[in-house]
């Protein structure tokens, strides 16, 4: 991940500040075209959906991989025909617009991956995430009967997950602190079986790795529990999230089409 970073600063900085090409000559230019079809070939991953012929074209998570391909490497090719510099009205609306799709489908990322299965996978339901918190409820519990203030702080994060506190206030407050919450009783939860288990390991003569050993596990199975709760609680927000994102960045692609045509047919007529 560094070596990319690193590049891309330079290729930004090259880019910039060296004399190498301009947003007007050939390679400029071609920059600037092969990036503006790529972003126009992006909606046809949003018309695969309602066009019966493209669904034989290949399956909708190809398609979808496509479309963050082309999501990032169409702005990127802009931003360098541009020499990320704003030269004019238009192309400063045309790239205002294009920052706000891309920013767009950066959230819309972001969020569709809190309500699916993976990346790609298919889409996860508020009761499937429901039953998973159910069997991991009673595994955990199961395996921490010795220490009842660790089961008893699991069933209460556990019935905080299952909860839908009334009004937008409360809800919000849930959504905006739960991780918190939940490193909060991951933390207390260790707490309690380190002197436990270390008073155990005391009393039957246990070797320092297995102390180690038996805490690692704890730990995993703590984290694992309140993640799926966690997950649990936010499940309902991030899908009611993700249906306004799909109202507000559909206008922002049609707005973003608009500005670079104006933009393109400006370029060509002065």
């Amino acid at each position: 991940m560094l070596p990319v970073l690193v590049l891309s600063s330079v290729l930004i900085w090259l880019s910039a500040r060296g004399e190498y090409y301009t947003p007007g000559d050939d390679f400029g230019y071609y920059l600037g075209l092969v990036g503006g079809v790529m972003m126009l070939v992006l909606l046809l991953y949003p018309l695969r959906k309602h066009v019966s012929f493209l669904n034989k074209l290949g399956a909708i998570n190809h398609w979808f991989r496509f479309h963050m391909l082309l999501g990032i490497a169409g702005p990127a090719l802009i931003l360098f025909h541009s020499k990320f510099t704003i030269g004019s009205l238009n192309a400063g609306v045309a790239m205002g617009c294009m920052v706000l799709v891309a920013g767009s489908g950066v959230v819309g990322r972001f969020m569709y991956r809190r309500i699916h299965h993976g990346l790609y996978g298919r889409r996860a339901t508020l009761q499937e995430m429901q039953a998973q918190l159910g069997v991991q409820e009673g595994d955990v519990r199961s395996k921490f009967h010795f220490a009842p203030n660790v089961e008893a702080r699991l069933k209460a994060f556990g019935d905080l997950a299952h909860a839908h506190p009334d009004g937008f206030l409360r809800t919000t407050w849930q959504f905006l602190t739960i991780s918190l919450h939940a490193r909060l009783v991951h933390s207390q939860c260790m707490r309690d079986l380190k002197k436990i288990l270390g008073s155990h390991a005391t009393q039957r003569g246990w070797e320092r790795h297995k102390l180690r050993r038996r805490l690692a596990t704890a730990s995993e199975m703590i984290s694992t529990y309140l993640t799926a709760a966690r997950h649990a609680a936010q499940f309902s927000v991030y899908e009611r999230l993700f249906s306004l994102w799909h109202i507000l960045h559909v206008p922002f692609v049609f707005m973003l089409v608009i500005s670079g045509v104006v933009h393109v047919i400006a370029v060509h007529m002065y």
